[in-house]
């Protein structure tokens, strides 16, 4: 068997212990992150639909009379109103009705030569996949932390942009995009992909031996946000100076993206859908495992509960049939023997041997029989002399 054979065998006996308590639990944790994400999407897409698709020339009548209109009858927050609007990427040098206008404040990419309003360059370093000779910990590793194989160091340029109505010239009427506080994907466009070796050292030859990822290859890649390129803005809207400006909205899934209005609405319809019946399909699954579970552990507990209350009454039916064994063969010895002479008889039943002798007094007065009732007592003492006894000894006449 192989180590990933292995670590999958021993993932699923993990998985299947206490009857998939465990993995009932998991399933349980996974169908609660899915109604998180359900009711997060919902709102999306309930604020998505209500909120107007707005042109870019027409947002300032439209944040005029909503900001002078009284809370009460406007929908828009404090911050300013949400609003989706649909325009064409422009650097904001080109629309400031100044001498910068005539040489546009603009990046371009040394490699790919595009030229962007927004640059992101990633390096990736891509490791092996050897875990080397000893043992199968790596492979654990990589099934739980599959990142640490990849290291990637990202930077980010970019110029002020606005957006401009599409078809409009002159291009007077834009909103300009604040980016400041926005962690949502941008539709941006990969102009660059190369891959370079990395070469080999002996240090990488004992990283191989031990089973430690060393570096292959340097992934090298540029992503650009163009000039001309046709989006679609899904934010909270403001007026700042005069103008229209455009933010990011932490509760939506996007920010800027190439769908329209109606497709992001379908998209996020679906995933509603798919979230609904995911997060309900997880969680029946969920609690018809863990009440399987808790049920076999139920029954488990009332049964080993029985075989220890079974084995209490054997051992107790044992140790008392044991004792009346000891005592009815003494009885018959007894009897064999024939009559008792009368200096010999018990002095409490007056019918068998005396054959026990009390410690630490040491009188011999009473048969075994009668012996053991007397140190059942709760303050046993012997019959003749009334001190306090221990035990009793069995004497064996010759």
């Amino acid at each position: 068997m192989s180590s990933n054979d292995q670590a999958i065998a021993l993932l699923a006996q993990l998985a299947l212990a206490t009857d998939g308590a465990i993995a009932g639990l998991a399933l349980a944790y996974v169908a609660v992150q899915t109604w998180r994400n359900y009711n997060s999407t919902s709102s999306a897409l309930h604020k998505i639909r209500k909120a107007p698709t707005v042109r870019i020339s027409d947002l300032r009548s439209v944040l005029s009379s909503s900001s002078s209109s009284s809370t009460e009858e406007s929908e828009s927050s404090s911050d300013g109103e949400l609003v989706v609007v649909r325009g064409i990427v422009e650097a904001k040098s080109t629309v400031d009705g100044n001498w910068r206008s005539l040489r546009p404040n603009v990046l371009v990419s040394h490699d790919s030569g595009e030229r962007a309003v927004l640059l992101q360059r990633t390096q990736t370093c891509i490791y092996n996949e050897w875990r080397g000779l000893l043992g199968w910990t790596s492979d654990l590793r990589t099934v739980f932390w599959r990142s640490w194989k990849d290291q990637k160091s990202t930077s980010v340029r970019m110029v002020p942009f606005v957006l401009v109505d599409i078809g409009q010239s002159p291009r007077s009427d834009y909103v300009f995009v604040n980016l400041d506080g926005s962690k949502h994907p941008l539709p941006l466009a990969t102009v660059y992909h190369q891959l370079q070796p990395v070469q080999a050292s002996p240090y990488t030859f004992l990283q191989a031996v031990f089973g430690h990822a060393y570096p292959v290859g340097l992934l090298d890649e540029e992503k650009v946000l163009s000039p001309g390129k046709e989006i679609s803005a899904v934010g909270i809207c403001s007026l700042q100076d005069g103008i229209p400006q455009i933010k990011s909205c932490q509760d939506l899934p996007c920010f800027l993206s190439e769908m329209t209005k109606n497709q992001m609405v379908i998209d996020l319809a679906f995933r509603t859908n798919v979230l609904f019946w995911g997060g309900l399909l997880l969680g029946s699954l969920s609690v018809g495992i863990l009440g399987y579970a808790a049920m076999r552990n139920w029954r488990r507990w009332k049964e080993w509960r029985q075989q220890r209350q079974i084995q209490r009454s054997r051992a107790a039916s044992a140790s008392s049939a044991a004792t009346a064994a000891a005592v009815d063969t003494e009885f018959q010895f007894d009897e064999e023997t024939g009559e008792v002479p009368d200096g010999e008889l018990c002095v409490i039943c007056l019918m068998r041997r005396r054959r026990s002798a009390f410690v630490p007094c040491g009188h011999m007065v009473c048969c075994q029989r009668c012996a053991l009732s007397v140190e059942r007592d709760s303050a046993p003492k012997c019959p003749v002399c009334r001190q306090s006894i221990r035990t009793s000894l069995l004497i064996y006449a010759t």
